[in-house]
């Protein structure tokens, strides 16, 4: 007879639906653990699309779509890839704003001993990376909550290593994202990045958490996205309930503005 495993060592059982609450506490602890071990005090999360290409990237891209339209210049696929080529180009500043951004926090908020409004990303690729690569660009840490999903998200190789994480459950990858953030920056982004925008508005509206800074990256997007003006006149939300996101175009903007919302009401605002 095999010796019998211990609980915490059998994985079958703990693979078991009885033992979910267990797989939740554990998928809460071991980054808690981890961001404790190094010294992660405070964060801020970068929201956006994990199919953005850096402006290298793009640029390649389009070249690539017009030397093929050139030579087959009646294709509607080549001109469709060539239009496609053309707004990855035009996206792709967001992806460089973000790195920027990354990289101008990082730089002044991190000691070996402290380490206040660490990067935070999804993990994955696009905006995810460039905000991980902004970090990595200054030697600095971030961070990023990968999750398993069916087209399977690789991190990004500019996480710092011991924190990356991979999340089963979506909601316990929420709660790390707002646990400790100072400000949450959403860039151009799909169903994720709306998803998760929206969840941290509800929650400054209905006063479940603090206010912190909401950044919305690229006015002219989130207002042709989405007609918050329509919102208001149909008395679904408030006027000033507007005033709980901020918009910015360049990594400077947003950094003097989350510096002055901490330093208005916070005794240990970010240094400059």
């Amino acid at each position: 007879m095999k010796k019998p495993l211990k609980a915490y060592e059998d994985l079958a059982f703990l693979r078991q639906d009885v033992c979910r609450p267990i797989r939740l506490q554990l998928e809460f602890l071991k980054p808690e653990v981890h961001m404790q071990r190094n010294h992660i005090h405070s964060t801020i999360v970068l929201y956006g699309s994990a199919r953005l290409l850096s402006p290298e990237k793009a640029r390649a891209k389009r070249r690539l779509a017009r030397r093929e339209l050139a030579e087959t210049p009646g294709s509607r696929a080549k001109k469709l890839a060539l239009q496609q080529a053309d707004t990855a180009v035009e996206l792709s500043r967001f992806y460089q704003v973000a790195r920027d951004f990354a990289a101008l926090v990082s730089r002044c908020t991190q000691t070996e001993k402290e380490c206040h409004y660490v990067i935070m990303t999804g993990g994955g690729g696009g905006i995810m990376e460039a905000g991980n690569r902004g970090a990595a660009d200054v030697g600095a840490k971030s961070i990023g909550l990968n999750i398993s999903l069916p087209f399977e998200q690789k991190p990004n190789p500019y996480i710092t290593p011991d924190l990356v994480f991979d999340f089963h459950y979506f909601s316990l990858r929420k709660m790390h994202f707002m646990l400790r953030a100072k400000a949450l920056c959403a860039f151009p982004g799909g169903f994720g990045t709306l998803d998760e925008m929206f969840e941290t508005l509800t929650l400054i509206q209905t006063r479940k958490i603090k206010p912190i800074p909401v950044i919305l990256f690229g006015r002219k997007f989130w207002n042709r996205l989405i007609n918050w003006k329509e919102l208001v006149r149909l008395q679904l939300i408030r006027p000033e309930d507007l005033n709980i996101f901020h918009y910015a175009e360049t990594a400077e903007e947003a950094w003097d503005y989350i510096r002055n919302f901490w330093q208005n009401g916070n005794p240990n605002p970010p240094s400059t």
